[in-house]
C-alpha cells in the first residue's frame, strides 16, 4: 500500500531508500542512525558522508547504501524540540518533504522513514507522528510511492490519548469476543444474517434487485460515479496502488481482502449501511466480534473518514492497517 505503518528494524527494509535521523555534522550518531551506520559498514558510509561535508535541519542529502539491502540512504537532520516556537513543526514537515523529493528524483519506488526527531531531540510522539503522516499524505496525492513508517516498538508509536479511549470505550461497549457467543457457531451464523438482512430491510425491493447481480468491481464503480470523484482521487484517498485498483476496475471477477474493500468504504464516505452493501459484494460484513470491524464502525459513526489518522488507531489496536 502507499502509507504503511510497521514495526520492525529500518535497517532491514527491503526498500530503495532508508531515511536516516542524521546530525548536521553527518556523523556516526547513536540510536537509528548508529544503527544504520553499523549495518550499512560505518566507514564506507563515513568517508561518503565526509565528502558531503553536513547537511542544515529540514535538509535531506543522499548515499549509497552499502551493505544495506535498500539502494540509497537518505539523510536528514530533524529540528530538536524547543517547546514548538522555534519553527520545529515547519523544519520537520521539510524533513520528509524533502527526502521524499529526493527519493522521487532518483526514481526510487519505496522509502522508509524513522519517526524523526522523536528520540533524543525530543519532538513529542504524537506530534511526530501528526506531522509524518499529513506530510507524507499530502505527497502520495501527487506522486506514486511506497512509503514505510518503521517503528521498532509500541513504545515508539503514540496515538492521541483522548482518541485511544473513546476507541476503547466503543469497543468495549460493542465488541462481542467469539468466546462469548454461547450459542457457538449457530449464534455468530445468526447475528451475522441479522447484519446483512438489517442492511437488505433499508433497501427498496427494486433497488434489491437492482443490485443484485452486480460484482464487487460493478458496485465500486458505481458508488465513485455516484459520489463524482475521480479514480485517481478514490484509490490515492484509500490508500491503495495505482496497479490492484486497475486489476480490480478490469476483472470484475477479482475478490479483493476486505481490508481493501473497507478502504474504499472510507475513501468513498459510505455509511454503514453502503459500507455493508459494498463488502457483501465481496462476501464480507461487519460483525462485531472483531475488534477491526468495531473500530471501522467507531469512524464511520463518527463521519471520521481520515484513512491515516484510522490506521493509527488500528496499529494502536494490533489490528490490520486498511489499504493494499
Amino acid at each position: 500500500m502507499p502509507l504503511e505503518i510497521v514495526r520492525n528494524d529500518i535497517t532491514k527494509m527491503h526498500v530503495d531508500a532508508i531515511v536516516n535521523a542524521a546530525n548536521r555534522e553527518l556523523q556516526m550518531g547513536g540510536g537509528v542512525c548508529g544503527a544504520i551506520f553499523q549495518e550499512a559498514g560505518s566507514t564506507k558510509l563515513q568517508e561518503a558522508c565526509n565528502n558531503l561535508g553536513s547537511c542544515p535541519t529540514g535538509e535531506a542529502v543522499m548515499t549509497e547504501a552499502f551493505q544495506l539491502k535498500a539502494k540509497y540512504i537518505i539523510h536528514t537532520v530533524g529540528p530538536v524540540w524547543e517547546g514548538g516556537s522555534n519553527k520545529e513543526e515547519e523544519l520537520l514537515k521539510a524533513c520528509y518533504k524533502n527526502s521524499l523529493d529526493l527519493a522521487s528524483s532518483y526514481g526510487c519506488e519505496s522509502i522508509a522513514f524513522p519517526l524523526i526527531s522523536s528520540g533524543i531531540y525530543g519532538y513529542p510522539k504524537e506530534q511526530a507522528l501528526q506531522v509524518a503522516i499529513s506530510t507524507i499524505s499530502s505527497f502520495l496525492m501527487k506522486h506514486e510511492m511506497l512509503v514505510y513508517i518503521v517503528v521498532f516498538d509500541k513504545k515508539a508509536f503514540k496515538l492521541s490519548e483522548k482518541l485511544f479511549r473513546s476507541i476503547e470505550e466503543f469497543i468495549d461497549e460493542h465488541y462481542v469476543d467469539e468466546m462469548d457467543l454461547s450459542f457457538g457457531r449457530n449464534r455468530r451464523e445468526r447475528y451475522l444474517q441479522e447484519d446483512l438482512m438489517e442492511v437488505q430491510s433499508n433497501q427498496t425491493l427494486e433497488e434489491m434487485v437492482e443490485h443484485m447481480d452486480k460484482s464487487f468491481s460493478e458496485t465500486l464503480l458505481c458508488y465513485i460515479d455516484a459520489k463524482g470523484m475521480s479514480d485517481v482521487a478514490v484509490y490515492k484517498r484509500a490508500n491503495i496502488d495505482r496497479r490492484l485498483f486497475s486489476k480490480i476496475r478490469n476483472n470484475k471477477d477479482y475478490t479483493p481482502l476486505k481490508k481493501t474493500v473497507v478502504a474504499f468504504a472510507i475513501a468513498l464516505q459510505l455509511d454503514l449501511k453502503e459500507t455493508n452493501e459494498l463488502l457483501g459484494k465481496a462476501g464480507y460484513t461487519l460483525s462485531r466480534s472483531h475488534k477491526f470491524d468495531v473500530i471501522i464502525e467507531y469512524f464511520i459513526q463518527q463521519e471520521n473518514y481520515n484513512i491515516f489518522e484510522i490506521n493509527e488507531a488500528l496499529f494502536s489496536f494490533d489490528q490490520v492497517i486498511l489499504g493494499a
